[in-house]
């Protein structure tokens, strides 16, 4: 799984930097996730991708932050074993497409499902797209879904990813 990650990375990115087991530092290319209008941002992105669960990352914060969530096995059909997060070093608009994008595109290696925190006003937007597996409200909103899911939200008008 590491090694599909990484190659798919490589090809991906202007610079990659390996930190540890299953941390990336990255300047990834927004073309290589399909992403060609910019609106005159440079098109490289800083990314982290960030791998954690058993036998991979920092296994202590994994478990922190599941000790966060909600019965995801209720939500989604299962409990995951392993978390990745996709974090961009800017905020501009196209940062926020580029991490949904990215996050899709490691799925599409890995699988998985992604984990959305979202404003409430989202909620609706996201209730019917293609690809999403659940949301919720309570203890704060949330949706789950694919990668089809980060795809098809990340088009919508006004799409940002709350930080």
């Amino acid at each position: 799984m590491i090694q599909r990650l990484c190659k798919f990375l490589v090809r991906s990115s202007a610079r990659f930097e390996e930190m540890r087991v299953g941390e990336y530092d990255l300047n990834i290319h927004a073309a290589s996730l399909g992403l060609t209008d910019t609106r005159g941002v440079d098109g490289l992105r800083p990314v982290m991708v960030s791998l954690m669960g058993p036998g991979i990352g920092d296994e202590a914060i994994f478990e922190a932050e599941q000790a966060y969530e909600v019965d995801q096995a209720a939500l989604i059909g299962f409990t995951p074993t392993h978390a990745v997060d996709v974090i961009a070093f800017c905020n501009s608009p196209v940062d926020h497409v580029v991490t949904a994008l990215l996050t899709a595109a490691v799925m599409d290696v890995i699988g998985g499902i992604a984990n959305v925190e979202l404003r409430e006003d989202q909620v609706p937007i996201v209730a019917d797209l293609p690809g999403i597996v659940a949301t919720m409200t309570e203890p704060w909103p949330a949706a789950y879904g694919s990668a089809e899911f980060l795809r098809a939200w990340a088009q919508q008008p006004g799409f940002r990813l709350l930080k």
